[in-house]
């Protein structure tokens, strides 16, 4: 069987990471795995050749396909545009078309990487995250929204503007399985962060969240309120094992946790419909003012790569190869601007792709 990957490289630095990305992947050719992939326009660039972010023959190439390699977009050029044009509009439409509702965001640790954490290295040393967000609903898609006249409250006359948090049953329950079956794989924690004592929706979050928990005896459920969670992983990041939590909440936390790793060019991650159908990006933006400059860390990119293996195609051992081929660079190999330091030979987003080669090389 040929896994068919559609490849959308988008804007600023996409381009170059995704090339290395897929240079990995045909690397991997040798030794069985039978790969092919197509490119597609996404983001900034599309929108400068067909008028919009998102073409209809971009959503076609991803339904055709197997899994999505995307690199990033973001265009500070087209910022003023009408919303619905900008670049950052493609990635909620591709999600929205293929049905993507859980995210999977790791944020880890590598040893050779321990004291680049703004954190004392003690603190982070074995990090190993998993944070499972919702996707589709919550208050970034919840209706009515919009801005009128107020007519009550305190302000009543004034303008005001408004948004829905909401969620339904079926989509907490879904991504409740994702993350139990996620934290069953892993070392059976999972932390499901809510503000049930704020916020409706997020107690219907933790009463369909509590009622899940049953049916997986084998995974110590715990809750905590957001507030707690993002001060927690701060003062303790290692408690954690598997975090479970809403579209807004999420979107926060990742990033938060992104950081506790000491360079966001590390960090990959996963968007995955009911089929196992994913959507793999690095977590980091085009970066336009390194574009074109052989700058950029492909890691995260690589990492995608490794984790669309894992979870679309079940290929375990060919993802922990690229894994540990990314580990030796590490600890032998050389190291683009954002995580080098003394000692190390700096290389660039090229450089960085053969090194991670030539590691996959010497396993064989």
């Amino acid at each position: 069987m040929t896994l068919k990957i559609a490849v959308m490289p988008g804007d600023g630095i996409g381009p170059e990471i995704t090339a290395q990305a897929v240079k990995v992947l045909e690397a991997l050719k040798s030794d069985g795995l039978n790969i092919e992939f197509e490119h597609a326009l996404i983001g900034g660039v599309a929108y400068r050749e067909k008028g919009i972010p998102l073409p209809e023959e971009t959503v076609a190439l991803a339904k055709a396909s197997d899994a999505v390699l995307f690199g990033a977009v973001g265009d500070f050029s087209l910022d003023t545009l009408p919303r619905h044009l900008r670049p950052e509009q493609a990635i909620l439409g591709i999600r929205k078309a293929l049905n993507l509702f859980a995210n999977f965001r790791p944020a880890m640790v590598y040893e050779e990487l321990a004291d680049a954490s703004t954190l004392r290295p003690e603190v982070v040393a074995g990090l190993d995250i998993l944070i499972v967000r919702e996707l589709t609903g919550d208050i970034y898609f919840g209706t009515p929204r919009g801005n009128r006249i107020a007519e009550d409250g305190p302000f009543k006359g004034e303008r005001e503007a408004f948004d829905t948090m909401r969620y339904a049953e079926t989509e907490i329950r879904r991504i409740a399985h994702v993350a139990f079956q996620a934290a069953q794989k892993r070392g059976g924690k999972l932390c499901s962060v809510d503000k049930a004592n704020v916020l409706e929706t997020t107690q219907f979050w933790r009463d369909i969240v509590t009622e899940v928990g049953k049916e997986y005896t084998d995974v110590e459920l715990s809750h905590m309120y957001v507030d707690n969670c993002a001060m927690q992983l701060l003062k303790n990041p290692k408690q954690f094992d598997v975090i479970v939590t809403g579209n807004l909440f999420g979107d926060i936390l990742s990033d938060e946790a992104s950081m506790l790793t000491g360079s966001i060019g590390m960090l990959p991650s996963a968007s995955l419909n009911e089929s196992n159908f994913g959507l793999y990006e690095p977590i980091h933006g085009s970066a336009p003012d390194i574009a074109g400059k052989d700058l950029a860390n492909p890691m995260a990119t690589v990492l995608s790569a490794a984790m669309m293996l894992r979870y679309t195609f079940g290929l375990e051992d060919y993802a922990v190869r690229i894994e540990n081929a990314v580990k030796s660079v590490l600890a032998t190999g050389p190291r683009t601007g954002d995580i080098w330091r003394d000692g190390k030979v700096r290389t660039g987003t090229a450089g960085m792709g053969d090194a991670i080669v030539a590691a996959l090389a010497k396993q064989s």
